[in-house]
């Protein structure tokens, strides 16, 4: 089931389905979503895609007994707007809701940009506004899975991923696994741009430590040698793909390490401001703007759905990080034929669904996820996987995943630098987590105001005033004493 089923990005999971190694994963996807409309628009780009897959009749990864490909049909197509009904007798919940909508996003980023700080869905005051509203709706959609499906794995792509993760443990424990796509990216274009690309479900030799859209590659092994330093002091190299392109070479060889693209926003704070600020529309207001044109064509374009979703698809990835780039400058093609965050998702139900298998058998596969830092699920070490943050805290770092669930794989000790900035992070997301889960105003506060990219009491009193300006429900949330 799809928690947020009429989502942009459904699609993409969809097309992974029926086609490739994840075919025949799958006997039924339930669409979810509280608004009817977008639901219908999602279900006939997936009528229309499933149109075009049988016609093609195409192949699957899976064998016949003799050896030849085998053809797998298709998964039926459910769309509902009961959360009862789309959880019965579920598996795999996917949840990549947005409780706001694309309106939400923009006031996430307007408040902030009005006031000359930050302006961005996921990090900074954006990110906090956003997890005020997604972790109350994330713990309802708990909840209702212990009632309705509780023996079903909760595989969450709601951001902030790893903020709204760390709430849901309460409630699902191990069975929930925090997914994104960013971290996986770079180390699999870091591999390549090295001459060492990585076999699929292995990362052996990979060390990545941090958070949600916070996280660095400090080590990249291959054949015994860590590729990693002759990478950073290889310019040319680092041109070759989009996280070696965001910072200055020098910058990235004196660091050491290979940081995430989210990054960019507190190393090249200044630069990540002015850049929003000089574009006509910030990026939800230019989502925002394609999708309210887009959808209702889509409910009513038949077997041309996908055809249309798609060309959208890739004029909204064109303009992802916008204000990292020098004008005029294209992403990569590769980064708009899409195939990220579903291929995480995928992988992760695949591995939780696939049979026995061991720790490092057949059953198993490596990911970048984001899990408790102190293994739960009796199968790994009890030691924190990223030393110098709190065992029950939520992190994003190389995870072995079976039957049993996501083991995070221990990495060596942060430096000083990074492991500060990832513990005053985390700090702030356990004070959002606390505003959101138990309506408490002043952790709401304090979490602004801690945030770097916020750093002042004043700043955090205005943002929190902005943010209950646009979003009336927020001041009825918090608890009255």
């Amino acid at each position: 089931m799809i928690a947020g089923g009429g989502g942009f990005r459904v699609p993409l999971v969809y097309r992974a389905l029926c086609s490739g190694p994840y075919a025949g994963l799958v006997r039924e996807l339930v669409l979810f979503d509280v608004d009817q409309a977008r639901l219908a628009a999602v279900t006939a780009v997936l009528r229309s895609l499933r149109s075009v897959t049988k016609a093609k009749s195409m192949p699957s990864a899976r064998s016949a007994p003799d050896g030849t490909a085998a053809v797998v049909a298709p998964p039926k197509i459910t769309a509902t707007t009961s959360l009862p009904e789309a959880l019965a007798g579920t598996d795999v919940v996917f949840a990549a809701i947005r409780p706001g909508g694309t309106v939400g996003r923009i006031a996430d980023e307007r408040v902030a940009q009005d006031l000359g700080l930050l302006g961005q869905e996921t990090t900074g005051a954006g990110g906090i506004s956003y997890a005020l509203r997604s972790i109350p709706a994330m713990l309802e959609l708990a909840e209702s899975m212990r009632t309705h499906s509780p023996d079903a794995w909760l595989v969450n792509f709601t951001n902030p991923a790893g903020m709204v993760t760390e709430a849901l443990l309460p409630v699902l424990g191990p069975k929930v696994i925090g997914i994104c796509d960013s971290a996986s990216a770079l180390v699999h274009r870091a591999a390549r741009a090295a001459g060492a690309p990585l076999p699929p479900g292995r990362l052996d030799g990979v060390g990545y430590y941090g958070l949600n859209h916070l996280g660095w590659l400090y080590r990249l092994e291959s054949g015994g040698r860590d590729l990693l330093p002759e990478l950073l002091a290889d310019a040319g190299a680092l041109a070759g793909f989009e996280e070696g392109r965001l910072f200055p070479q020098p910058f990235l060889q004196e660091l050491g390490l290979l940081p995430n693209e989210y990054l960019f926003y507190y190393y090249e704070t200044t630069r990540a401001i002015s850049g929003m600020q000089a574009m006509a529309a910030t990026r939800g207001e230019s989502i925002h703007s394609q999708q309210a044109e887009l959808y209702p064509k889509l409910a009513a374009a038949g077997d041309t759905a996908f055809g249309l979703w798609d060309a959208a698809r890739v004029s909204r990835e064109e303009g992802y990080l916008a204000e990292a780039r020098t004008s005029g400058q294209p992403r990569d093609p590769e980064d708009l034929a899409g195939g990220g965050y579903e291929q995480v998702a995928l992988s992760v139900m695949k591995a939780l669904t696939g049979g026995a298998g061991t720790m490092s058998g057949p059953g198993s596969t490596q990911l970048i996820l984001n899990t408790r830092n102190s293994d739960v699920t009796g199968e790994g070490a009890a030691e924190p996987a990223v030393p110098g943050l709190p065992p029950d805290a939520v992190v994003e770092v190389p995870c072995t995943v079976t039957h049993s669930g996501a083991v995070p794989i221990p990495q060596a000790p942060p430096a000083a630098p990074q492991l500060e900035l990832m513990q005053r992070v985390k700090q702030v997301e356990r004070l959002t987590v606390r505003a959101a889960a138990h309506g408490d105003r002043d952790a709401a506060l304090e979490a602004l105001a801690q945030h770097p990219l916020v750093g002042s009491a004043e700043f955090a009193g205005r943002l929190l005033a902005g943010y209950e300006t646009a979003f009336p429900g927020l001041a009825s949330h918090w608890r009255r004493e």
